[in-house]
């Protein structure tokens, strides 16, 4: 592990002992961004990419005054080499976060995420009810040159107020899945993201 990933890493950890999220800027650099939106699948995703659903399994229903996004899920071992870079570093951030907080943290999933414009997703909590092997929710923006006034930032809901956080290329975001309630607030231009959870358990 690097120098800069290891910094990063840190600042995660404590983020999450104190707050119950982190916000780690530069996660991927730009090139590496760049990289990821070059993908054919990113690229024709609103062609490719299915609408979100809510719930899980046969509670799944698609309720679009609740989310709008389109997402496609990321299958590990057939990741395109930019995406391999980023879920090595989510291996490495297991690892990490295992060893720090003492987590029995074992496996992630990842979804290509696209809001279209003015598309949102209401205030929810990640961790389902009748499952809850979602600890730990890991977002990383891919919206290069984003500005303020274009909105779509991510609000966590806290015991003391809410924190807005803008979708930067590059920035990592996580939080615990199953006490911070969040939502996604409409953008003036298409939102992309990698979105996934750290699991208790191996994926099915």
């Amino acid at each position: 592990m690097n120098a800069e990933l290891t910094l990063q890493l840190n600042q995660l950890v404590d983020g999450l002992a104190d707050e119950g999220y982190a916000v780690v800027d530069n996660f991927l650099s730009s090139e590496e961004v760049n990289q990821i939106l070059q993908l054919e699948e990113f690229k024709n995703g609103h062609r490719q990419f299915k609408k979100a659903g809510i719930g899980k399994s046969q509670d799944k229903q698609i309720n679009e005054a609740i989310r709008g996004d389109y997402i496609q899920w990321v299958k590990p071992e057939e990741a395109e080499p930019p995406l391999q870079v980023y879920l090595s570093k989510l291996t490495e951030l297991i690892s990490f976060v295992n060893q720090q907080l003492y987590l029995s943290l074992k496996d992630f999933e990842v979804h290509q995420t696209i809001y279209p414009i003015g598309s949102f997703y209401k205030r929810h909590l990640d961790q389902f009810k009748k499952d809850d092997k979602r600890k730990l929710s890991v977002i990383c923006y891919l919206n290069e040159n984003w500005k303020e006034e274009e909105g779509g930032q991510l609000r966590i809901y806290l015991p003391n107020g809410s924190k807005d956080i803008f979708p930067l290329a590059g920035r990592l975001v996580c939080f615990r899945s199953d006490l911070l309630e969040h939502e996604v607030l409409p953008a003036t231009r298409e939102r992309l993201s990698l979105t996934g959870w750290l699991l208790d358990s191996l994926r099915v």
